[in-house]
Protein backbone atom coordinates (compact mmCIF):
# COMPACT_ATOMS: atom_id res chain seq x y z
CA UNK A 1 0.00 0.00 0.00
CA UNK A 2 1.03 3.36 -0.97
CA UNK A 3 1.99 6.39 1.49
CA UNK A 4 -0.88 8.14 -0.04
CA UNK A 5 -3.32 5.70 0.50
CA UNK A 6 -2.37 4.73 3.87
CA UNK A 7 -3.20 8.79 4.99
CA UNK A 8 -6.12 8.89 3.44
CA UNK A 9 -7.49 5.80 5.01
CA UNK A 10 -6.19 6.93 8.39
CA UNK A 11 -8.34 10.32 7.85
CA UNK A 12 -11.56 8.59 6.60
CA UNK A 13 -11.40 6.16 9.95
CA UNK A 14 -11.15 9.58 11.96
CA UNK A 15 -13.64 11.08 10.21
CA UNK A 16 -16.18 7.78 11.05
CA UNK A 17 -14.87 7.97 14.43
CA UNK A 18 -15.60 11.60 14.93
CA UNK A 19 -19.31 11.73 13.26
CA UNK A 20 -19.95 8.28 15.18
CA UNK A 21 -22.90 9.02 17.99
CA UNK A 22 -21.24 6.96 20.24
CA UNK A 23 -18.63 9.84 20.45
CA UNK A 24 -21.68 12.30 20.69
CA UNK A 25 -20.61 13.01 24.38
CA UNK A 26 -17.02 14.10 23.14
CA UNK A 27 -18.73 16.78 20.84
CA UNK A 28 -20.75 18.01 23.11
CA UNK A 29 -17.87 18.19 26.36
CA UNK A 30 -15.84 19.83 23.69
CA UNK A 31 -18.33 22.14 22.64
CA UNK A 32 -19.19 22.79 26.65
CA UNK A 33 -15.44 23.23 27.59
CA UNK A 34 -15.67 26.01 24.77
CA UNK A 35 -18.78 27.19 26.21
CA UNK A 36 -17.26 27.59 29.19
CA UNK A 37 -14.07 29.00 28.33
CA UNK A 38 -16.51 31.56 26.69
CA UNK A 39 -17.91 32.26 30.14
CA UNK A 40 -15.36 32.45 31.89
CA UNK A 41 -13.59 35.63 29.42
CA UNK A 42 -16.81 37.40 29.62
CA UNK A 43 -16.98 38.56 33.18
CA UNK A 44 -13.47 40.03 33.29
CA UNK A 45 -14.58 41.37 29.91
CA UNK A 46 -17.23 43.33 31.26
CA UNK A 47 -15.69 43.98 34.55
CA UNK A 48 -12.69 45.72 32.68
CA UNK A 49 -15.13 47.36 29.89
CA UNK A 50 -17.30 48.83 33.09
CA UNK A 51 -14.07 49.80 34.60
CA UNK A 52 -12.95 51.83 31.64
CA UNK A 53 -16.30 53.36 31.42
CA UNK A 54 -16.00 54.83 34.91
CA UNK A 55 -12.57 56.46 33.88
CA UNK A 56 -14.17 57.91 30.84
CA UNK A 57 -16.92 59.37 32.55
CA UNK A 58 -14.75 60.67 35.15
CA UNK A 59 -12.69 62.25 32.91
CA UNK A 60 -15.19 63.90 30.52
CA UNK A 61 -16.88 65.68 33.41
CA UNK A 62 -13.16 67.05 34.32
CA UNK A 63 -13.56 68.38 31.05
CA UNK A 64 -17.00 69.53 31.42
CA UNK A 65 -16.16 71.76 34.49
CA UNK A 66 -13.23 73.21 32.89
CA UNK A 67 -14.70 73.86 29.65
CA UNK A 68 -17.41 75.14 31.98
CA UNK A 69 -14.84 77.41 34.07
CA UNK A 70 -13.05 78.53 30.99
CA UNK A 71 -16.11 79.55 29.30
CA UNK A 72 -17.28 81.68 32.63
CA UNK A 73 -13.51 83.15 32.30
CA UNK A 74 -13.97 84.23 29.08
CA UNK A 75 -17.91 85.63 29.68
CA UNK A 76 -16.23 87.92 32.75
CA UNK A 77 -13.04 88.88 30.42
CA UNK A 78 -15.91 89.98 27.65
CA UNK A 79 -17.66 91.88 30.67
CA UNK A 80 -14.86 93.69 31.55
CA UNK A 81 -14.23 94.81 28.23
CA UNK A 82 -17.82 95.86 27.86
CA UNK A 83 -18.38 93.75 24.41
CA UNK A 84 -21.52 93.36 25.55
CA UNK A 85 -23.06 91.61 22.40
CA UNK A 86 -19.96 88.77 22.39
CA UNK A 87 -20.85 88.46 25.82
CA UNK A 88 -24.37 87.67 24.63
CA UNK A 89 -23.76 85.65 21.97
CA UNK A 90 -20.91 83.54 24.41
CA UNK A 91 -23.91 83.11 26.81
CA UNK A 92 -26.70 82.32 24.83
CA UNK A 93 -25.29 79.07 23.85
CA UNK A 94 -25.92 78.19 27.50
CA UNK A 95 -29.22 79.03 27.82
CA UNK A 96 -30.74 76.11 28.78
CA UNK A 97 -27.90 75.23 31.10
CA UNK A 98 -29.03 74.43 35.07
CA UNK A 99 -26.37 75.96 36.34
CA UNK A 100 -26.94 79.50 37.57
CA UNK A 101 -23.77 80.96 37.18
CA UNK A 102 -24.32 80.92 33.11
CA UNK A 103 -27.71 81.92 33.80
CA UNK A 104 -27.36 84.98 36.21
CA UNK A 105 -24.80 86.33 33.68
CA UNK A 106 -26.84 85.76 30.60
CA UNK A 107 -29.30 88.16 32.77
CA UNK A 108 -26.76 90.49 32.99
CA UNK A 109 -25.86 90.48 29.58
CA UNK A 110 -29.74 90.84 28.05
CA UNK A 111 -29.67 93.60 30.57
CA UNK A 112 -26.67 95.60 29.41
CA UNK A 113 -28.01 94.84 25.61
CA UNK A 114 -31.47 96.81 26.68
CA UNK A 115 -29.56 99.45 27.97
CA UNK A 116 -27.32 100.39 24.42
CA UNK A 117 -28.49 103.30 22.81
CA UNK A 118 -29.20 101.94 19.28
CA UNK A 119 -31.79 99.77 20.94
CA UNK A 120 -35.33 100.54 20.16
CA UNK A 121 -38.07 100.79 22.64
CA UNK A 122 -39.85 97.82 22.11
CA UNK A 123 -36.55 95.82 21.25
CA UNK A 124 -35.36 97.53 25.00
CA UNK A 125 -38.58 96.14 26.22
CA UNK A 126 -38.27 92.44 25.18
CA UNK A 127 -34.28 92.04 26.33
CA UNK A 128 -35.77 93.57 29.56
CA UNK A 129 -38.52 90.36 30.15
CA UNK A 130 -35.83 87.95 29.47
CA UNK A 131 -33.22 89.31 31.23
CA UNK A 132 -35.73 88.86 33.96
CA UNK A 133 -36.67 85.63 33.21
CA UNK A 134 -33.36 84.28 33.18
CA UNK A 135 -32.76 85.79 36.66
CA UNK A 136 -35.65 84.13 38.08
CA UNK A 137 -34.71 81.11 36.24
CA UNK A 138 -30.63 81.39 38.25
CA UNK A 139 -32.68 82.06 41.75
CA UNK A 140 -34.60 78.86 40.93
CA UNK A 141 -31.19 76.73 40.15
CA UNK A 142 -29.36 77.92 43.11
CA UNK A 143 -30.63 80.19 46.15
CA UNK A 144 -27.28 80.04 47.65
CA UNK A 145 -25.71 82.48 44.50
CA UNK A 146 -25.45 85.67 45.81
CA UNK A 147 -25.63 86.83 42.14
CA UNK A 148 -28.67 85.24 41.32
CA UNK A 149 -30.71 87.31 44.27
CA UNK A 150 -28.63 90.69 42.95
CA UNK A 151 -30.11 90.28 39.19
CA UNK A 152 -32.86 88.98 40.27
CA UNK A 153 -33.71 92.36 42.47
CA UNK A 154 -32.36 94.46 39.28
CA UNK A 155 -34.44 92.89 36.49
CA UNK A 156 -37.28 92.55 38.65
CA UNK A 157 -37.05 96.59 39.18
CA UNK A 158 -36.34 96.94 35.26
CA UNK A 159 -40.22 95.19 34.55
CA UNK A 160 -41.65 97.76 36.98
CA UNK A 161 -40.93 100.63 34.63
CA UNK A 162 -43.74 98.09 32.02
CA UNK A 163 -46.16 97.28 34.95
CA UNK A 164 -46.41 100.76 36.22
CA UNK A 165 -45.89 102.48 39.46
CA UNK A 166 -48.62 100.21 40.96
CA UNK A 167 -46.26 96.91 40.29
CA UNK A 168 -43.18 98.53 40.76
CA UNK A 169 -43.80 99.93 44.31
CA UNK A 170 -45.31 96.41 44.95
CA UNK A 171 -42.45 94.89 44.10
CA UNK A 172 -40.14 97.08 46.22
CA UNK A 173 -40.20 94.57 49.47
CA UNK A 174 -39.52 91.72 47.46
CA UNK A 175 -35.92 93.73 45.72
CA UNK A 176 -35.00 94.97 49.36
CA UNK A 177 -35.49 91.09 50.57
CA UNK A 178 -33.11 89.74 47.41
CA UNK A 179 -31.08 92.73 48.26
CA UNK A 180 -30.21 91.80 51.37
CA UNK A 181 -29.90 88.20 51.05
CA UNK A 182 -27.05 88.65 48.75
CA UNK A 183 -25.60 91.33 50.96
CA UNK A 184 -26.00 88.40 52.97
CA UNK A 185 -24.17 85.59 51.45
CA UNK A 186 -21.26 87.94 49.94
CA UNK A 187 -21.50 90.56 51.97
CA UNK A 188 -18.13 92.24 50.29
CA UNK A 189 -19.94 92.89 46.84
CA UNK A 190 -20.12 96.61 46.35
CA UNK A 191 -23.32 96.05 43.89
CA UNK A 192 -25.26 95.00 45.97
CA UNK A 193 -24.93 97.53 48.98
CA UNK A 194 -24.79 100.88 46.29
CA UNK A 195 -27.98 99.56 45.45
CA UNK A 196 -29.87 98.57 48.95
CA UNK A 197 -28.46 102.38 49.61
CA UNK A 198 -30.34 103.23 46.30
CA UNK A 199 -33.55 101.80 47.39
CA UNK A 200 -33.43 103.65 50.68
CA UNK A 201 -32.75 106.68 49.12
CA UNK A 202 -35.79 106.18 46.40
CA UNK A 203 -37.88 105.74 49.02
CA UNK A 204 -36.81 108.54 51.00
CA UNK A 205 -37.43 110.75 47.98
CA UNK A 206 -40.52 108.99 47.06
CA UNK A 207 -43.04 111.66 46.10
CA UNK A 208 -46.51 112.07 48.25
CA UNK A 209 -48.84 110.91 45.66
CA UNK A 210 -46.67 107.72 45.13
CA UNK A 211 -46.65 107.23 49.06
CA UNK A 212 -50.78 107.17 48.98
CA UNK A 213 -50.00 104.36 46.48
CA UNK A 214 -47.57 102.42 48.49
CA UNK A 215 -50.34 102.97 51.82
CA UNK A 216 -53.47 101.52 49.65
CA UNK A 217 -51.02 98.19 49.02
CA UNK A 218 -49.03 97.57 52.26
CA UNK A 219 -50.31 97.90 55.33
CA UNK A 220 -47.57 99.34 56.61
CA UNK A 221 -45.79 101.04 53.56
CA UNK A 222 -41.74 101.17 53.27
CA UNK A 223 -39.97 104.08 54.07
CA UNK A 224 -36.69 105.22 54.55
CA UNK A 225 -34.80 108.48 55.93
CA UNK A 226 -31.35 110.12 54.67
CA UNK A 227 -30.26 108.36 58.00
CA UNK A 228 -30.85 104.72 56.60
CA UNK A 229 -29.18 105.45 53.31
CA UNK A 230 -26.24 106.92 54.96
CA UNK A 231 -26.44 103.45 57.04
CA UNK A 232 -26.56 101.37 54.23
CA UNK A 233 -23.85 102.59 52.66
CA UNK A 234 -21.44 102.75 55.15
CA UNK A 235 -21.79 99.97 57.63
CA UNK A 236 -21.71 97.10 54.78
CA UNK A 237 -18.92 99.01 53.20
CA UNK A 238 -16.33 98.64 55.95
CA UNK A 239 -16.79 94.85 55.55
CA UNK A 240 -14.97 95.49 51.91
CA UNK A 241 -11.82 96.60 53.81
CA UNK A 242 -11.95 93.83 56.39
Amino acid sequence: MSIRLFVRGAIRHLKNRITNPQYGTFRRTTTTVKNSALLLALPPLSYLGYEAYKRMSSVGAVFALDRAEEVLEQADYLYSCGETEKLYQLLLQYKDSDDAEFLWRLARALRDLSILPNIVSEQKKKLTYEAFEYSKKALEKNKSCFAAHKWYAICLSDVGDYEGIKVKIGNSIIIKDHLKMAIELNPKDATSIHILGYWHYAFAELPWYQRKIAEVIFASPPTATYEEVSQEEKTPLLSLFS
